[in-house]
């Protein structure tokens, strides 16, 4: 029997001055490990897919971060930074007990500096097509492997994520971009204690299977995994993806 598809909600929840905004199961039904997600170019759009798949097994939020779209404004600046102040603080008042805390793209930078930030209240941490490997912290390097992996992205993800860059605009886009190349997540990960799965697209240039497989083993306990698609591939994929965060959520290894 296939399982039920629980109602999706839309929520706000206060943290300190900020108030957050996020998709996901109601708070009645939390009960075990809720999976959390970081969108990446704060876009959340592509990943609802994916939250529904993950929402079958268990609760499941998704972080609407910085919150472009959000009628309230964005809660923080596009920077790796704040984001990752934000879904901290967001950890430490939210969830009900420690979380799969799951980030795509530069949102799994977000998720990693998270994760270091609030230790107690991370079980896992997934990172999906994780940003970005040293020689695409250059500007001209990227924007070629982004020609490359575009090629392969499924095309409806473009109206996934089209709005919220539109009200970003280019100079916010740019700003996240930027700041993601700055970061390098390869030097974080040994301050991670909790286990570490990384996954990649078979045809993702912008996260090659070297970078996700040397980023597993940068971590402590960490293991890389290969997923169909390119660097989107929640968004054709959302079973997949969401296996893998099951897999996590029941612990391993």
């Amino acid at each position: 029997m296939p399982q039920r598809i629980p109602h999706l909600y839309l929520g706000h929840d206060r943290v300190g001055a900020a108030v957050v905004r996020s998709a996901g199961t109601p708070r009645q039904d939390e009960r075990g490990t809720p999976i959390v997600l970081v969108p990446g170019l704060g876009a959340p759009g592509y990943l609802l897919r994916t939250l529904r798949h993950c929402a079958r097994s268990g609760p499941a939020r998704l972080l609407d971060v910085p919150g472009f779209r959000d009628p309230g404004g964005p809660v923080c600046p596009e920077t790796l930074g704040p984001l990752a102040d934000t879904v901290a603080r967001w950890l430490a008042v939210v969830p009900r007990a420690p979380v799969v805390l799951a980030g795509h793209s530069t949102g799994a930078q977000v998720a990693l500096h998270a994760a270091v930030r609030a230790p107690e209240r991370v079980r896992s941490l997934v990172l999906l097509s994780p940003t970005f490997p040293p020689h695409l912290r250059r500007m001209p390097a990227l924007l070629c492997a982004l020609a490359r992996t575009a090629v392969h992205e499924a095309p409806d993800v473009v109206p996934a994520v089209l709005p919220s860059y539109l009200e970003a605009g280019p100079r916010r886009l740019l700003n996240c971009v930027r700041s993601a190349q700055a970061d390098a997540p390869e030097d974080v990960l040994p301050s991670v204690g909790c286990p570490v799965t990384v996954v990649a697209g078979e045809r993702d240039a912008l996260c090659p299977e070297d970078w996700a497989d040397h980023l597993a083993r940068r971590a402590t306990t960490g293991r890389a995994l290969r997923a169909p698609g390119a660097h989107a591939f929640p968004h054709p994929h959302p079973a997949v993806t969401a296996d893998a965060l099951a897999q996590s959520r029941d612990g391993w290894p």
